[in-house]
């Protein structure tokens, strides 16, 4: 049992590790980090060329929970996200690349993310859900037909073995 834990501990952490290197790879922005709980979920931005928090968001804090009980839903998110956009704004940061760790872009992380965009931060264009094509239905061959086929296909291949007599 502990074997098992152990690897899935150490796949989560490849997990992070390989979307946050290729984040780092491809983009000069800051990053916008995301950690969720099942209680809470915090959002930080980091430079990572100084290794400095410039602006940081989570359910803990009064002023963005407000009178609500519970940090770990939806709704809780989305006002971690538009609280995490104002900060980066308000420090005058107006683009950030979106590292969603080892999480995936689902749920509580996306809505945090569609608050954030939507309240004027720009963590690059949403990508679209990709369209269903629904193919032609395949002509149905008639049964009679392709027990003919199937029987020419058998009598050919026995007088080939027969030497064709």
């Amino acid at each position: 049992m502990a074997n098992k834990q152990k690897e899935l501990n150490r796949q989560r952490q490849r997990r992070c590790f390989r979307v946050r290197n290729k984040i780092k790879r491809v983009s000069s922005r800051p990053r916008l980090s995301v950690f969720r709980s099942h209680k809470h979920i915090y959002a930080q931005v980091i430079d990572d060329t100084t290794g400095r928090t410039l602006a940081a968001a989570s359910t803990l804090e009064k002023e963005i929970l407000g009178d609500r009980k519970h940090g770990g839903d939806v709704e809780a998110a989305k006002l971690v996200g538009k609280a995490i956009a104002e900060r980066a704004l308000a420090a005058g940061i107006k683009q950030v690349v979106f590292d969603r760790g080892r999480y995936k872009y689902h749920g509580r992380v996306a809505a945090l993310a569609d608050a954030a965009r939507d309240a004027g931060l720009d963590l690059g264009p949403k990508k679209a859900p990709e369209e269903v094509v629904e193919k032609p239905p395949a002509e149905k061959k008639p049964k009679a037909e392709k027990v003919q086929k199937a029987a020419a296909a058998t009598a050919q291949a026995g007088k080939k073995k027969s030497g064709g007599k």
